[in-house]
């Protein structure tokens, strides 16, 4: 069977509320969590069941474990059960994001505020670069692998490509079988004794893409028709359908592209409060590309013409609704056709490749924040099609060099929690800006 039992709809919210507010530490502990109150407490779902939900939600772009709470909320009790799991899973730190995005607004000049958010930026060059750790140790196997994850580097550091662009083409080649592990996707048998609606119906799937588009596209042509393109919650809009659609291999590997994008492009934030987001999403429940409520809460907060807390609240909300809708779309029509993909070794690997050029996402996101964190000023070369930004060495930030230094051999070689190490580099910042 694909449940051992059969909670009620209260349970079912009850428990995905508990997963909601105790959701830290990124998608592999956030995933540990809903193991443990799944599959080892209560017996809801199988082993089995959900390590293929899981493999599910790793192949579809944006948060996997956001997904993957969908998706157990849907197998337990439908469609309601996947929407009160999956916004279970995202409202308490987006709700929360809002809150800290608006103290930033307001209090972000004072002294004691800019030593903290000083000592989290420092400490998030660290978080990333324990991400790149740990991503190449799982994507990378052999030298064709090598090869896309340096190509991906170049592509979108040195010669701006785009970040869907340089997925897109990974994708293409894993496909072609230039890179794959030649292992398909799946767990063996196909479940059996599923529930009426996990199993494949091609009028249920046309009328559940039909409701979700309108859901999620509707608003967007509204806000084209009534605010026109150049409004900032329709470049908002637009802007974040397009991550939802080519967000694979997780919040880190998007950053970068969505910094460049939000900081030279529409001029919401400033490179520094890139990383300042990143450090309060790292501090919040929930998935970490909550960190683009930031993003939308500052340029609703900065360019709407409105009052700035009610045009950030409003920039929160676009961006809450275009990054998640589509995911509630990627479940809801996608997982009873789950079995069809199982075994598709192409596809597998395609997303093999994916996920080596993840790496090199990555390590252009850990170079372009190293370099915000480490020196004041950046002066951009421009040497044929490439473009180099090279630090003003007069500008190198030694204390926080001290401190993302610090925040890396706690988290790579002693593994200290997380929260610790955040709360530590806050406490550093915040003395070390008092003192100077």
């Amino acid at each position: 069977m694909q449940t051992h039992s059969d909670p009620s709809l209260g349970e079912v919210t009850r428990v995905f509320a508990k997963i909601g507010f105790l959701s830290f530490g990124g998608p592999a502990g956030q995933i540990a969590l809903m193991h443990r109150e799944l599959v080892e407490e209560r017996d809801w779902l199988d082993e089995p069941r959900f390590l293929h939900a899981l493999n599910y939600c790793m192949m579809l772009p944006g948060p996997e474990a956001m997904q993957l709470a969908t998706y157990a909320g849907w197998l337990l009790k439908g469609t309601l059960g996947g929407l009160i799991a999956g916004l279970l899973f995202v409202l308490p730190g987006a709700l929360l994001i809002t809150i800290l995005s608006a103290i930033y607004i307001i209090a972000g000049e004072v002294t004691i505020v800019q030593g903290l958010l000083f000592g989290l930026k420092a400490a998030v060059l660290a978080i990333v670069l324990e991400a790149l750790v740990k991503v190449s140790k799982r994507a990378i196997k052999g030298p064709a692998m090598v090869a896309i994850a340096v190509m991906a580097f170049v592509a979108i550091a040195l010669l701006q490509i785009p970040f869907p662009v340089v997925i897109l083409a990974a994708a293409a080649l894993g496909a072609l079988g230039v890179a794959g592990n030649g292992k398909a996707v799946g767990d063996g048998a196909p479940v059996r004794d599923l529930p009426d609606w996990a199993r494949p119906s091609w009028p249920r799937f046309v009328r559940t893409t039909a409701t979700w588009l309108a859901i999620w596209l509707l608003p967007l042509a509204a806000l084209y028709l009534v605010a026109g393109a150049q409004n900032v919650y329709t470049q908002q809009a637009g802007f974040f359908s397009v991550m939802a659609a080519v967000t694979f291999g997780g919040a880190y590997a998007v950053l970068a592209y969505v910094a460049q994008q939000a900081v030279e492009i529409y001029g919401w934030l400033r490179p520094d409060e890139m990383l300042t987001g990143l450090g309060l999403a790292e501090t919040t429940p929930g998935p970490l590309i909550l960190v683009l409520v930031f993003v939308g809460f500052l340029g609703g907060a900065r360019l709407s013409g409105f009052e700035p807390l009610t045009g950030g609240v409003a920039g929160a909300v676009v961006t809450l609704w275009f990054t998640f809708v589509p995911c509630f779309l990627w479940i809801f029509a996608g997982a009873p056709y789950v079995e069809t993909v199982r075994n598709v070794r192409w596809l597998a690997n395609a997303l093999s490749a994916v996920t080596a050029a993840v790496v090199g996402v990555i390590a252009n996101l850990a170079v372009w924040f190293g370099l915000h964190v480490l020196f004041g000023e950046l002066s951009e070369v421009q040497a044929g099609p490439f473009r180099i930004l090279l630090p003003e060495l007069a500008t190198f930030d030694a204390a926080a060099a001290v401190i993302a230094v610090a925040a890396a051999v706690a988290l790579l070689r002693f593994h200290v929690n997380l929260i610790v190490v955040l709360a530590i580099a806050a406490l550093a910042g915040m003395g070390w800006v008092l003192l100077r």
